[in-house]
């Protein structure tokens, strides 16, 4: 049964296409672009600035002026009245921002809340930390995206790491893995089948871009940028990125950008701004773990277990799953761990093929999970992906198709 008063109105939810690293978002700046497509899509929904009261932005690469945050944010997409908090919790921000969503309703401070997540990982700041009282007054630098990528600073270890560790410890395979890559790209093209229909179902395609200054728009794409449809042929090439390791370039995800955002309200107000007010889409369970140190894939077990717990239901009652998987170790472990079926989860997509931009990476993969669950008529539904510093969110959702009854 739902735990949770807040529900999201159907459809009121989107998300930009993809765009690899380096690709055709790099020069647009996270924060104002996705200002720019939060306004279209809520003058595409019919949604009025006016019926916010509450916002979340979730970001994790910083860019000029992030400082000023989601009151920024709001500004720019035209609610202006909107305030609220910024949130970075690594690849578990989407997840975090939608918590906070969803407590502030049913703390009654609140009735119906934009919850957005944005990222750029091209072109990612460097940033220098002056120290005075260093030899010289030399101060030390990194920088923001591929450093924090290659280095956990509590082991040292980079994320491939973590994976190639959980690999080891549980015998899981290049060969296993590849096969889950190829069928993550089965299901992925189940999202591209008749012309990109279920895409369609919440990213407008062909997608605008604008230039810098989102004064024009200068070209379009299809969907998705960076993607790589994978073969066996093709995979069987591939050796492990690491000496003596099993994780490929196959078999992980890519850096990304792009943003998506979503819609939380009372059930009053979200029967009112649903495109189909038969549909009720309730927040059943949260879940948030941490597991040993150079772990990072394992955590995505207990912090499922604890949103599962909460909403009261069993791993076998669910009708889909979806994960934030970075690494194809990531589906595998999770299946062994808790006898979730490995080939039907992440029907339509996933992070591990249509990459990871950081913030809005989890948001997206529970709209994809919202609208799965639609097409089956119903039922429910969980995500769970893990997060920098060996942890994980998971979220459970009911969608109740009136239509069915």
């Amino acid at each position: 049964m739902p735990t949770y008063q807040a529900e999201i109105p159907y459809g009121a939810y989107w998300s930009t296409p993809f765009a690899r690293w380096q690709g055709s978002f790099a020069s647009l700046h996270a924060v104002r672009f996705a200002a720019w497509v939060a306004q279209r899509e809520l003058a595409r929904r019919d949604l009025p600035a006016e019926v916010f009261d509450y916002g979340v932005l979730g970001t994790t690469v910083p860019q000029q002026h992030t400082l000023y945050g989601l009151p920024w944010f709001a500004g720019l997409a035209g609610i202006g009245q909107l305030t609220g908090p910024t949130i970075n919790q690594a690849c578990a921000t989407g997840a975090r921002a939608l918590l906070a969503g969803t407590q502030e309703i049913d703390s009654g401070l609140a009735s119906v809340a934009l919850v957005a997540t944005c990222d750029r990982t091209s072109n990612g700041p460097h940033l220098y930390y002056p120290d005075p009282r260093a030899p010289g007054g030399t101060g030390t630098h990194e920088d923001w995206v591929l450093d924090n990528f290659g280095c956990d600073p509590l082991g040292s270890h980079s994320m491939l790491q973590t994976a190639e560790n959980v690999a080891a410890k549980h015998g899981i395979t290049r060969a296993e893995q590849h096969a889950v890559v190829l069928r993550r790209t089965e299901q992925y093209q189940m999202a591209l089948a008749d012309d990109g229909a279920f895409q369609k179902r919440f990213m407008t395609l062909p997608f605008e871009i604008p230039d810098s200054r989102l004064r024009k728009v200068v070209a379009t794409l299809d969907g998705d940028e960076g993607t790589t449809l994978s073969t066996a042929e093709g995979l069987e090439w591939l050796r492990p990125v690491q000496d003596g390791g099993t994780v490929t370039f196959g078999s992980q995800t890519h850096p990304a950008d792009g943003s998506a955002a979503l819609v939380v309200a009372t059930p009053d107000r979200a029967r009112e701004l649903s495109r189909d007010p038969a549909i009720r889409i309730r927040l059943a369970g949260f879940g948030m773990a941490r597991t040993e140190l150079a772990h990072m894939p394992e955590a995505t077990v207990p912090a499922a277990e604890a949103a599962l717990k909460q909403a009261g239901l069993a791993i076998g009652q669910l009708a889909a799953i979806k994960s934030h998987n970075p690494f194809a170790v990531n589906d595998i472990f999770f299946a062994r761990a808790t006898g979730a079926d490995l080939d039907t989860m992440n029907n339509y997509g996933c992070s591990l093929l249509w990459g990871h931009p950081q913030g809005p990476t989890g948001l997206r993969a529970i709209i994809e999970l919202i609208e799965e669950l639609v097409l089956r008529g119903g039922g429910s539904g969980l995500f769970q992906g893990c997060a920098a510093g060996d942890s994980a969110m998971a979220v459970v959702l009911d969608v109740d198709d009136a239509r069915n009854g």
